[in-house]
């Protein structure tokens, strides 16, 4: 599993797509079809966004992924960080001016779209670059590394693909220049301690998320990225094998059923994380059950609230408490 942090470190890399000539074939005799019957003029700056549904998926985003890169972006009204994501990508998508086009899906009425690019968790987002289905990032992140993933998508998609946007028609408004937004007071702090994580400089990482909180306790992207660190150090340089080994030979120990399900997490296996320690929960009692418990609840936390796994199994660990 890659740690859904800040830093977007389970960026893919673009660079390796998969039957890429094809593809760029593909996409060239697409865009002179659209050419020859008229097509490909400039388009309204409107159609830089647009909401898609199952039915259209096809028209709105594979076939136009042929002459633009297409980024989806999966949101639902209840999920709050979608709330701050969606908005910044439809006003990048607008200050890219034609160099891909957004399309938004509402997961809870498109479960088969979620279901077909396997998202576990929103917001998610992808790509589509000439037919081919790519992931981008998952949560949400700064603005100045948003930017740059973008950046290397436009930039693979006219190297690899020959796809060079669409044209925004003339005498549109042109998108309005966005100032820098201000430095928050802990900027700095959870800049290094993105850098840091990256680095895999873990404790520093650790050192600086703390620091931020010790001054704002409610800091949610501090919270997050320490939660998301300390599983990392506690994980880092560990015998996976013998942690495993000393779970599987005693289900009620503990420390040996913590260490399994952060491994288990790391692994990308959440649903084995939450159930080995709601199992644990159920088989232990007093200091120990609690342990467990809190060890549960920060992990929920690196996966995260709107993760539907989270809340499936806030749910088996009140049945198993209560």
């Amino acid at each position: 599993m890659q740690p859904r942090n800040m830093s977007m470190s389970g960026v893919v890399d673009l660079a390796a797509v998969k039957a890429a000539q094809e593809a760029k074939t593909k996409a060239e005799q697409a865009r002179a079809q659209a050419a020859s019957q008229g097509g490909g003029g400039a388009v309204a700056p409107s159609a830089l966004v647009a909401d898609v549904d199952e039915a259209g998926f096809e028209r709105d985003v594979l076939q136009r992924s042929t002459e633009v890169p297409v980024v989806i972006d999966f949101w639902a009204e209840w999920c709050e960080p979608c709330k701050q994501l969606s908005p910044l990508l439809e006003r990048l998508a607008a200050e890219y001016n034609g160099r891909f086009v957004l399309a938004k899906v509402d997961v809870d009425a498109n479960q088969m779209l979620m279901q077909q690019f396997g998202v576990q968790g929103i917001p998610a987002v992808f790509a589509v670059v000439a037919g081919q289905a790519l992931p981008l990032f998952q949560g949400a992140a700064p603005e100045a590394q948003i930017r740059q993933t973008l950046d290397q998508l436009v930039q693979v998609a006219e190297e690899r693909f020959g796809l060079t946007g669409v044209t925004v028609a003339e005498g549109a408004p042109e998108p309005a220049e966005h100032p820098e937004p201000p430095q928050g007071p802990h900027d700095a702090a959870l800049g290094a301690a993105v850098q840091a994580l990256d680095a895999g400089d873990y404790a520093s990482a650790v050192g600086a998320y703390q620091s931020v909180l010790a001054e704002d306790p409610a800091n949610t992207e501090a919270k997050l990225g320490l939660a998301q660190a300390e599983l990392l150090q506690r994980v880092q340089g560990v015998d996976a094998q013998q942690v495993r080994q000393k779970a599987a030979e005693d289900p009620a120990d503990r420390e040996a059923q913590i260490a399994a399900a952060d491994l288990d997490l790391v692994g990308g296996h959440v649903e084995d994380a939450f159930g080995r320690l709601i199992e644990t929960v159920r088989r232990t009692a007093g200091e120990d059950r609690n342990a467990v418990r809190l060890r549960l609840l920060e992990l929920f936390e690196v996966v995260g609230a709107d993760d539907p796994r989270v809340s499936a199994a806030r749910t088996a660990l009140a049945r198993v408490l209560f």
